[in-house]
């Protein structure tokens, strides 16, 4: 671990705050939500997509009959409908809140353990959510419900992995290097018991490896509504935390000395992190390098306060995730294909290129 007082990311290194780039990526965020149901398998107009969407967002006050004028019949206006508000849409909600999640996440985690690797995967949590998930496919539990029991164990799964982390952080050993090698550890234990179970459960093989690779089929606005309360609720306890996090980049000493008790704030953000991350977990599967790149495009563009990288990270997530999910669909038309596939796609080129862009081999540093 570096030295804390030669940090590059230390707060007496961080420029200026730029809250006009989280303003920006709000406004952009906001136009790929009303642009990005013009994509999908099914093929709809655009001028009907977007005629569905003023109508449904102004309950009927523009656009009585979205599809008037058009060779829709009027029989056919409630299925396009169905399929761009109830299908479509609340996919691309999903997509942003699970995006936001898994951005702020990887930020805080960052920022916690003060290491550019870091992200919401590192910590095993989506191990454990994914072993939640492959009891339920395995041991076939409650069949008839696995639209409900799926996303319910991976979430307990995910929990219960951050739990054992947070027993570590509290524990006199509870050293930010000891805290990554216990969520090393944890990962490859879960991994192995995941590869046990399906050895003697072939069967549920196919299952479980398409919830490694991420997917954003929503099938209604409830998973929407659960992800966006966890989210919010985390998200907007990390980013009143933002301060806390800079005077952790001076290490624990120092930011006990200006009133941060390091433990205690450590175990919070861990515990804040890994709802987010579990509550994406559940209802996607594995998604990676969300977590990852946001944060680094955060500190590029504002610098490295804190207090703007949690927001932007949520921020640059979210539009990260959309736009794999809208590169998806444009790449392979009328084909649902796995979004983890994308985002690695995207992402790993582009963390080698922060990793190596900078004559330093740290992308933390203020630049």
């Amino acid at each position: 671990m570096d030295d804390p007082a030669r940090s590059p990311s230390a707060p007496n290194r961080i420029p200026g705050r730029r809250p006009w780039f989280l303003g920006l990526f709000v406004l952009a965020l906001a136009l790929g939500v009303f642009f990005s149901p013009l994509l999908g398998t099914v093929a709809v107009a655009p001028e009907t997509v977007l005629r569905i969407l003023l109508h449904q967002i102004s309950a009927g006050a523009l656009f009585p009959n979205p599809c008037a004028g058009t060779a829709v019949p009027p029989s056919g206006c409630t299925g396009l409908i169905e399929i761009v508000w109830d299908a479509r849409l609340s996919e691309v909600m999903l997509a942003v809140l699970v995006g936001a999640g898994l951005g702020i996440s990887g930020g805080t985690l960052q920022g916690v353990f003060r290491n550019p690797l870091a992200d919401p995967f590192l910590l095993g949590i989506s191990s454990g959510g994914t072993l939640g998930t492959a009891l339920v496919v395995v041991l076939r539990i409650g069949v008839g419900e696995q639209n409900l029991l799926l996303p319910l164990f991976a979430f307990v799964g995910a929990i219960a992995t951050s739990l054992v982390i947070l027993a570590a952080a509290r524990s006199r050993f509870g050293s930010v290097e000891t805290l990554l090698l216990t969520g090393v550890a944890l990962s490859s234990f879960l991994s192995a018991v995941l590869s046990l179970l399906l050895v003697y459960s072939p069967s549920g093989s196919l299952q479980v490896n398409f919830w490694l690779l991420g997917n954003l089929g929503s099938l209604d606005w409830t998973q929407d509504g659960i992800v966006f309360g966890a989210v919010l609720l985390a998200g907007t306890f990390l980013v009143s935390y933002g301060r806390e996090v800079n005077l952790l980049q001076l290490g624990s000493d120092v930011a006990q000395s200006l009133g941060v008790d390091s433990r205690k704030v450590r175990v919070r953000l861990l515990l804040l992190a890994s709802v987010a991350t579990a509550a994406a977990v559940a209802f996607t599967g594995v998604i990676g390098f969300v977590g990852l790149v946001s944060p680094h495009v955060v500190r590029r563009v504002a610098g490295n306060d804190y207090r703007v990288v949690l927001p932007g990270s949520a921020l640059v997530g979210a539009g990260f995730l959309l736009a794999a999910r809208d590169v998806s669909l444009v790449a392979f038309p009328g084909t649902l294909l796995p979004i983890g596939i994308f985002t690695s796609f995207v992402g790993a080129p582009f963390f080698a290129y922060l990793l190596f862009r900078r004559r330093s081999a740290s992308t933390m540093g203020a630049g």
